[in-house]
């Protein structure tokens, strides 16, 4: 079966590395495609296609500046990866309630040794 179009979901537009590294440097601040190409060592309009992606998924936003084009996240955008991932914190919390239980037990009983 065919993938969607990533330009469509934001769960498959962050499915790829490079994507995740542009969020993760834009976190910084707003920072014009060069700059972003140089630190992840890609074409310019590489680094362009996947800040493309990004914005039609609402992930990044862009402005002129004088000449450039500064790009910047918009994290409003990660909302649904959020909510997803949320539910699995119950799962998470009663795994490490577990391990803290189990360590506790293990205290115990090399203490009563």
């Amino acid at each position: 079966m065919a993938r969607a179009a990533t330009t469509s979901d934001v769960f498959n537009a962050i499915a790829e590395p490079q994507r995740r590294d542009i969020l993760a440097l834009l976190r910084a601040g707003e920072r014009p495609v060069t700059d972003l190409a140089q630190e992840l060592g890609v074409s310019q309009p590489r680094a362009s296609k996947h800040l493309r992606v990004l914005r039609e998924v609402g992930l990044v936003r862009d402005r002129k500046a004088g000449k450039q084009r500064l790009y910047g996240l918009d994290a409003r955008g990660l909302q649904p990866v959020h909510e997803w991932v949320g539910g699995f914190e119950r799962f998470w919390n009663e795994s490490f309630d577990r391990l803290d239980t189990y360590v506790r037990d293990l205290k115990q009983t090399r203490q009563e040794e």
